[in-house]
């Protein structure tokens, strides 16, 4: 958890203060994504509010009942991973569809993407798992 704790705290307060700047119009019209105006895209851009806060509010979890070492921490954990892998991978496929390449948009979402598989490992098969394997092999 040590190593994952500031993947936590980065992705989930980011998307707590992007969808807070976002709600408050705070980002200026030369920042926004193109055709951000567009209704069809600022409803595609919508539908990701309640996955990325159900997002920041199961890793938040996870840290809280980690912290209180309540076993529970590691299956909210593994559901926090699996959604922000889904809604970087989502965001990457709808920019690839619509041929728009802009890295200011393609390097958050890829970092969402790509982060998650980092950690997927120890989740699914267990630390110990991992520690008695590379045991074994030394």
């Amino acid at each position: 958890m040590k190593s994952l704790k500031p993947f936590f705290l980065i992705t989930d307060i980011g998307f707590i203060l992007y969808w807070t700047i976002t709600t408050l119009h705070i980002i200026p019209d030369e920042y926004l994504f193109k055709d951000y105006y567009n209704p069809v895209v600022a409803a595609w851009n919508w539908s990701f509010m309640p996955l990325d806060l159900f997002i920041s509010i199961t890793g938040l979890t996870s840290l809280y009942l980690y912290h209180r070492k309540n076993p529970a921490w590691s299956g909210m954990a593994l559901a926090s991973l699996v959604l922000t892998f889904c809604s970087g991978l989502m965001a990457i496929a709808f920019w690839g569809i619509k041929g728009d390449f802009d890295i200011g948009f393609w390097i958050p979402n890829l970092y969402l993407l790509i982060y998650p598989f980092f950690f997927f490992k120890r989740f699914i098969f267990g630390e110990t798992v991992l520690q008695k394997k590379s045991e074994i092999e030394t």
